[in-house]
């Protein structure tokens, strides 16, 4: 009785949680008049779907490709740069280690919009805002970068020290250890924390929105914002722009979730 208790709990979190989901994609199939109907339907009573008219009227090929710049480009920057971080973090032990992990997570606890006035005047003076996606690939890196090295550190704790050190004894360096060694028993946790900070940096809004002035060069969320107006809201549109965005992070998701609780679970076990 308990066991279908807990189940029937948990399948009512699961649908409350699911829920906006499902109220996306229904919205983006009801008309305008039915969008605002009182009481609201539940299930669209006249289906109507405009994605031609939405995916090339409001030109999202262009910023989902402005996104995907910046994504690929803010992953590959955090995986050089944070994967060797996080295999020190992973092997070092001492109150200093505690001290400098207590600092990176305070890096992340530091939301965007705080940190976007600094960003921006130190690129200005840099000059690297003539450029504005690499502006916003670094800026995205430097936010992403400690979340990537706290998840993929746990993965790294939980490859045994012993194979590193007979791989040295083999006459291996130590560089060499780590490639063929550490890097491949990690894989898990690095490849979660990339797709993590894939997705994290293809929805980025507040830096393309601070540093990019071209709407060429926009990415997809601040495209989202061209449906907001100062008196009306274009609700079909914002829905139907959304169930596209989302539906192929959804799809990854499915696709990698086994792999996702693997490495997000890398290292809670010994």
């Amino acid at each position: 009785m308990k066991r279908y208790l807990l189940t029937a709990i948990g399948i009512g979190i699961t649908g409350a949680y699911l829920f906006p989901l499902y109220w996306m994609y229904a919205t983006a199939l009801k008309d305008d008049a039915e969008i605002v109907q009182y009481p609201p339907t539940l299930v669209p009573q006249r289906p109507f779907w405009n994605v031609g008219e939405v995916f090339f009227g409001r030109h999202m090929p262009s910023y989902l490709w402005n996104s995907l710049v910046v994504a690929v480009g803010v992953t590959a920057l955090v995986i050089v740069l944070g994967t060797g971080c996080a295999y020190v973090l992973g092997r070092a032990r001492g109150r200093w280690v505690d001290a400098l992990l207590f600092f990176v997570l305070m890096m992340q606890v530091l939301p965007s919009s705080l940190v976007v006035t600094p960003l921006f005047v130190g690129f200005n003076l840099a000059g690297l805002l003539g450029t504005p996606r690499l502006a916003v690939i670094l800026a995205q890196t430097a936010k992403a970068l400690p979340f990537y090295v706290v998840i993929c550190r746990a993965s790294f704790a939980g490859v045994p020290r012993d194979l590193e050190e007979a791989a040295l004894v083999d006459g291996h360096s130590r560089l060499a250890a780590f490639f063929h060694i550490a890097v491949p028993l990690a894989r898990n946790g690095i490849l979660v924390a990339a797709v993590l900070v894939f997705l994290q940096s293809f929805g980025e809004y507040v830096f393309a929105r601070s540093m990019i002035s071209d709407d060429g060069l926009q990415t997809a969320t601040v495209g989202l914002s061209a449906f907001l107006g100062p008196n009306t809201s274009d609700w079909h549109g914002i829905m139907t722009y959304s169930a596209i965005y989302v539906t192929p992070i959804l799809i990854i998701f499915v696709l990698l979730q086994r792999r996702i609780v693997a490495g997000l679970t890398a290292g809670a076990i010994k």
